[in-house]
C-alpha cells in the first residue's frame, strides 16, 4: 500500500482553524511519499502525491452552514475515506467562539470522542444539541465504528427549533446525518419517550435539567452504559441532585479540563458507568435529600 502524507505549514492556517483570523493561501506544501508495498514505482508515487496535494485546499471565513470547508492537515491512505467532518467541526467551533454559542470546546470534545470510541455504543442519546458541535464529534466516531453488523445511531435533543435546524444542516454537510435523529423539545420529557437499551448518554443542557434527564433514562440504560455530563465544575451547584444521584448509584468520577474558551478556562465532566451486573433487587435510587 502506498501512503501519502501531506502537511501544510503556515502560521495563518493554524490561526484560521482555531478561529483567529483569515487564512491567506500563501503556504508551502511539503509532500512526503512513503512506499509500503513492493513494486510501487516512482511515477505512481508522483501521480498519487499530486492528486492528494490538489485536495489540500483553500480555507476562508465562514458565516454559517453554507460556507466552504477549511482543511489544515491530512494523512490519507490510498483507499481511505476522507474525513468530511473535520472542516465542518472547525467551522462550527469558530462560529461558537465568534457568536458565544456555548459548546464543550476541543479539549473535552476529544475526551468525549475517546469515550465513544472505547465503548462502541449502538445507541447514543445527547441532551442539548445547540448547533451540533458535540453531535459532530460523537457521530464521527459512530461512523468510524459502523459495519454491516454494527449500525450505531445518535438521538440528539434540542429545545430550540432554529438551532436544531442548523445542527441538521451541519451534520448533513459532514455526511453524518444518516446516523442521527434530531428531536425537538424539552429533553427531560423527550427522553421518557425513547426506547432502550441506551449505551451512551451525553448531557449538556443547563445544570437544573440534568437530573430530569437521567431520571427519564435510568431504566433504559444498558449494563456498562457510559453517562457523560458536561459542566460538572462550573455548574456543580445547580446540578447537585444529578451529581448526588450518579455518584450514589454508578461508578462515577470527575475529570477536569483546562479550556481555552471565552466563557471559562477550567471546567469538568462527570463520567459515570452503569454496573454491568446489578445485584438482585438493586435499582438506581434517587439521591437522599439534604
Amino acid at each position: 500500500m502506498i501512503f501519502v502524507a501531506y502537511r501544510i505549514e503556515h502560521a495563518e492556517l493554524a490561526r484560521a482553524e482555531r478561529g483567529h483570523g483569515r487564512f491567506t493561501p500563501k503556504w508551502a506544501v511539503h509532500l512526503q511519499v512513503a512506499f509500503a508495498a513492493r513494486g510501487a514505482g516512482f511515477l505512481t508515487a508522483i501521480v498519487i502525491g499530486f492528486l492528494g496535494g490538489v485536495g489540500c485546499a483553500w480555507g476562508g471565513e465562514s458565516a454559517g452552514p453554507a460556507a466552504g470547508p477549511l482543511v489544515s492537515s491530512a494523512a490519507v491512505a490510498v483507499g481511505e475515506k476522507p474525513d468530511a467532518a473535520a472542516p465542518v467541526i472547525a467551522e462550527v467551533e469558530k462560529r461558537c467562539l465568534d457568536e458565544t454559542i456555548y459548546m464543550i470546546g476541543r479539549e473535552r470534545a476529544e475526551r468525549l470522542a475517546q469515550l465513544v470510541r472505547e465503548r462502541k455504543p449502538k445507541l447514543v442519546v445527547e441532551c442539548g444539541t445547540a448547533i451540533g458541535y458535540s453531535a459532530l464529534w460523537i457521530a464521527r466516531e459512530l461512523e468510524k465504528a459502523r459495519t454491516a453488523e454494527h449500525q450505531p445511531k445518535l438521538i440528539t435533543i434540542e429545545i430550540d427549533p432554529q438551532r436544531a435546524k442548523e445542527a441538521q444542516e451541519y451534520l448533513r454537510r459532514a455526511k453524518l446525518d444518516h446516523l442521527i435523529e434530531v428531536k425537538i423539545g424539552d429533553a427531560k420529557k423527550v427522553v421518557r419517550e425513547l426506547q432502550g437499551p441506551i449505551d451512551f448518554v451525553f448531557i449538556d443542557c443547563n445544570g437544573p435539567n440534568y437530573f430530569g434527564c437521567i431520571d427519564g433514562l435510568k431504566d433504559k440504560l444498558s449494563p456498562g452504559a457510559v453517562i457523560v455530563a458536561d459542566n460538572a465544575g462550573i455548574s456543580a451547584a445547580s446540578m447537585k441532585d444529578y451529581l448526588d444521584f450518579v455518584r450514589k448509584n454508578y461508578e462515577s468520577r470527575t475529570e477536569w479540563f483546562d479550556t481555552d474558551l471565552p466563557w471559562g478556562k477550567r471546567d469538568a465532566m462527570e463520567i459515570s458507568i452503569v454496573p454491568k451486573q446489578a445485584k438482585p433487587g438493586d435499582q438506581p435510587k434517587p439521591a437522599d435529600k439534604q
